[in-house]
């Protein structure tokens, strides 16, 4: 459990920053996996806050409590603390539910960006965001795989009747 814990990360719909500053959250995981070179540290929050699309919004803050950050910033932020731990796997969770659109547009920037990098899982909350985002995307019901495609099409010629309801707003 604890090698699969180190190769994939987690982001929430509910942003929980831990209760310490924006540079601690970014550190706390990759300290506790052995890095303690301060440069090297340093490195990783900007990368991380970056790939993140907050190092412009936070980097002279990065001593003040995560806690004050908005809510699109601590969702950003928990992606940034994900990402600095670099793993091979990012499952995301409603990531923008709860989400002003300005917030969901940079997070969705970012995921275009990440997708390059990691393996990314995406549970969205919207048919739209699932569409903007997927390369490949699947319809589930009630626990039963009904269809999987590439994501253009799944969302603009479904082959399956109940993929085509869901998407067209018929039911769910």
């Amino acid at each position: 459990v604890h090698a699969l814990r180190r190769r994939v990360g987690m982001v929430f719909a509910t942003p929980v920053p831990l209760p310490m500053t924006i540079r601690q959250n970014l550190v706390y995981g990759p300290r506790l996996t052995g890095m303690r070179d301060a440069s090297d540290l340093d490195a990783l929050v900007e990368e991380s806050l970056t790939s993140a699309a907050l190092w412009d919004e936070v980097k002279d803050r990065l001593d003040e409590p995560a806690a004050a950050l908005s809510g699109g910033q601590k969702q950003r932020l928990c992606l940034a603390r994900t990402l600095a731990l670099r793993p091979e796997v990012i499952l995301l969770d409603e990531p923008t539910s709860g989400l002003d659109p300005i917030s969901t547009a940079k997070v969705e920037v970012s995921l275009q960006m990440l997708k390059e990098r990691y393996t990314i899982i995406i549970v969205p909350h919207s048919v739209q965001q699932a569409a903007r985002v997927a390369d490949h995307a699947v319809f589930m019901l009630d626990g039963e795989l009904v269809e999987e495609s590439p994501g253009s099409r799944l969302f603009t010629n479904p082959m399956d009747e109940r993929t085509e309801g869901y998407v067209t707003g018929r039911f769910g």
